[in-house]
């Protein structure tokens, strides 16, 4: 039996009907077809699938859809504004923070959780706050310098 659930992701509001046992992660990528967000290990483990909910980084894999209802939810996709990239994005562009990708949505959007509460990390806090998001292609050090960079530059 479909439930109703209404939330707002990345500033625009939505009511969705979702069997209670889908996960927050299902419901951006098949309901709101948010595909940024990215099913990795769907056990919480590599942290591809990490959005930010009320404001602290979530492993949307392991969120059910009905712990979202009413909450404010931000996905890759919110991150750029007004069609300028947020200095995150553009810090992994400048550092060549990435390369295949798969999981640089999930990486961003722990970083920006990151810097919204720590504005100006040390390199130990950046490895704390990316704790639990896996990369098997970079070995961390560009990500790393991205991070930091940004969080040297003022924010928007």
């Amino acid at each position: 039996m479909k439930m109703p659930l209404q939330f707002r992701v990345n500033g625009e509001d939505y009511e969705v009907y979702v069997e209670p046992w889908k996960t927050l992660l299902e419901v951006l990528r098949d309901e709101l077809e948010l595909t940024g967000t990215k099913a990795g290990c769907l056990a919480g483990e590599c942290g591809t699938c990490t959005v930010i909910v009320d404001g602290k980084a979530v492993k949307s894999c392991l969120m059910l859809a009905p712990q979202a209802a009413g909450r404010e939810i931000m996905t890759v996709e919110g991150l750029a504004q007004g069609g300028k990239l947020h200095p995150l994005q553009q810090a992994f562009i400048d550092h060549f923070a990435f390369q295949c990708g798969f999981c640089t949505p999930g990486m961003l959007m722990s970083s920006k959780a990151l810097l919204d509460e720590n504005p100006h990390p040390t390199a130990d806090d950046v490895k704390e706050g990316l704790y639990g998001n896996f990369c098997r292609c970079t070995g961390y050090v560009k990500i790393l310098e991205a991070v930091l960079a940004a969080g040297a530059k003022p924010r928007g």
